[in-house]
């Protein structure tokens, strides 16, 4: 199998995969949980949260004002950063600290250590649990005497479809 094609260990979307379920699905998540909760997914928060999930690449809060923007008319910084807050707070995002950009959480609703994969061509971000790396993480951290309150670990790299476009590529030339 080309190192292109997905398989069942290649966390990233596929190809032509129908991106707009993964919105509704992360919106009809957000609304259930906030509903449980009993705190307010006001339509900016839901809003914010869309285009957060518009695609798999993380998007910075400049990034979402612009996009707001061009709906509403200007929208002040603390807006975007009060409603990025909120998601953040209930769980519905991610910020990942080295790109400075909020990437929507594959599984909402319960605290969980969130670790993603990032792939450094295509931009998308995939988050991943596994025991394993909590585990190591966990046993590292213990050794050392260090108590873990709070974990997020990002890996930057090439996902397996940007290789096989590198390879596909080279071989091109």
């Amino acid at each position: 199998m080309s190192r292109a094609m997905r398989n069942d260990t290649d966390p990233f979307p596929a190809c032509g995969h129908d991106h707009q379920r993964c919105v509704r699905a992360a919106l009809q998540r957000a609304e259930a949980l906030c509903a449980r909760r009993g705190v307010r997914l006001t339509e900016l928060r839901q809003r914010v949260l869309e285009l957060v999930w518009q695609s798999h690449a993380p998007a910075g809060a400049y990034q979402i004002m612009e996009m707001l923007a061009g709906e509403r008319g200007r929208v002040a910084p603390p807006t975007v950063y009060r409603a990025l807050d909120f998601l953040a707070e209930q769980g519905l995002v991610h910020r990942l600290d080295s790109l400075s950009a909020f990437v929507g959480c594959a599984a909402p609703g319960a605290p969980h250590k969130a670790c993603f994969l990032i792939c450094t061509s295509c931009r998308n971000a995939v988050e991943i649990h596994d025991a394993e790396i909590d585990a190591a993480l966990a046993s590292c951290a213990a050794s050392r005497g260090f108590s873990i309150e709070n974990e997020t670990v990002e890996l930057a790299g090439t996902c397996a479809r940007c290789q096989g476009s590198d390879t596909d590529a080279s071989a091109r030339a």
